[in-house]
């Protein structure tokens, strides 16, 4: 019962909210930011300060109906929307676990920075009205039990549509919309619908499964900023079984189409790579510069990277009409971690070691050129857009 909650709390990526940066792990502190302010994450071991003495009722409550012990009222950061479909069985796994294999840590919560109206807890009772589903998970009678279980991981255990849903005003999934793409702060979780222009369709299953066990799936994408934590803490350790059923699902997930022209993996080299452009004084784009400076040694100068770096063709980061992953990604950089390698490019934003970093004007030139050269021409970076994300990532 307690390996099966071990893996149970994994598919739910529990650690990734409740461990803090070089913290203990689910001792909570991790901060997650949203637009009404800053939620931080609860402990969640069996000690005073976390959930020791709650009993199996009082820690299902909290984790699918989002009502800790005294009727405290959980923000849907924790996303207690998608963990109410989780069956009793694999509840009863996971109360085993947390309660009897976690250790214990005596660490106090820390207060959130959520300003008023949204501090008052009881709001929360109006808001699960509008989007609270209490019904658990039951496999329908017309579908696989492959895609039931792959339904049961994408929508409950994994949350997927946490981040890849968009949200309404009241910052609810949009109904019909659901993993049609989302923005979360200065990242982009997109489109994993089944469309094949906007969505995931021109993946294979290969692609789909190296890209949830490895983070990098060739000639597709890699696995960047929140992505790379939920591959990292969790789709890496899930068995064959289980990555094969989340695949067999999301192709059936209904296709959303977005403004994209042509699929965002589609666009290959367009114009003379970098090494062309060498020794050149009278090029007016200084965006090449930038590239053969501090980035063709690692993605080489026609873009096709080499070993763990990815090439920048055929890239869903430099393809798609959002050019938020790619700019954020030369801004924060990448630390992925996986049972095969460590992944890590460095960043160029505020975190950068002094001789790296980049102005907001000097990304904007670069991924005008990364775009131009290897992905999506149609779009343009402005040095104010590069400075929202800059501010986003500070925040």
């Amino acid at each position: 019962m307690i390996e099966k909650g071990r893996y149970l709390a994994t598919a739910a990526d529990c650690s990734a909210c409740h461990t803090a940066p070089n913290g203990k792990p689910f001792a909570g502190g991790y901060p997650i930011k949203t637009p009404v302010g800053t939620i931080y994450s609860t402990n969640i071991t069996p000690s005073s300060t976390g959930i020791s003495g709650y009993t199996k009722a009082e820690f299902s409550e909290a984790v699918r109906h989002g009502v800790a012990r005294g009727e405290k009222r959980l923000y849907p950061a924790m996303p207690y929307t998608s963990y109410a479909g989780i069956t009793d069985d694999d509840i009863d796994a996971l109360y085993a676990y947390f309660t009897a294999a976690v250790a214990p840590i005596e660490q106090k919560n820390r207060q959130n920075t959520v300003g008023f109206p949204f501090n008052i807890r009881l709001g929360m009772i109006f808001w699960n009205a509008l989007y609270l589903d209490r019904t658990a998970f039951h496999p329908n009678p017309q579908e696989p039990a492959q895609v039931a279980r792959g339904r049961y991981l994408v929508e409950n255990l994994e949350h997927c549509g946490t981040c890849h849903t968009p949200r309404t005003m009241f910052m609810g999934p949009k109904k019909g919309r659901e993993l049609a793409g989302s923005v979360l702060g200065p990242w982009y979780a997109p489109n994993i619908t089944s469309d094949k222009t906007s969505g995931i369709a021109d993946w294979s299953d290969e692609d789909l499964r190296n890209y949830l066990t490895n983070g990098h799936a060739l000639n597709k994408g890699q696995a960047a900023g929140p992505m790379a934590e939920a591959v990292e803490n969790s789709t890496q350790f899930l068995n064959k079984d289980d990555v094969d059923s989340i695949i067999a699902y999301l192709r059936r997930i209904p296709a959303f189409a977005d403004d994209d022209k042509q699929p965002r993996t589609s666009f290959g080299l367009k114009t003379h790579p970098e090494s062309t452009l060498r020794g050149l004084t009278t090029a007016n784009n200084t965006g090449w510069k930038i590239f053969s400076g501090s980035c063709a040694s690692c993605h080489q100068p026609d873009g096709e990277g080499v070993n763990v770096y990815p090439s920048l063709t055929h890239n869903s980061a430099t393809g798609s009409t959002n050019a938020q992953n790619l700019v954020t990604t030369i801004l924060a950089g990448v630390q992925r971690k996986t049972a095969d390698t460590t992944i890590f490019m460095p960043a160029f934003g505020p975190a950068a070691l002094w001789v790296n970093r980049l102005s907001d004007q000097d990304i904007a030139d670069v991924s005008n050129f990364v775009l131009k050269t290897f992905g999506n021409p149609s779009v343009q970076i402005h040095a104010s857009y590069v400075a929202k994300l800059r501010a986003e990532l500070a925040q």
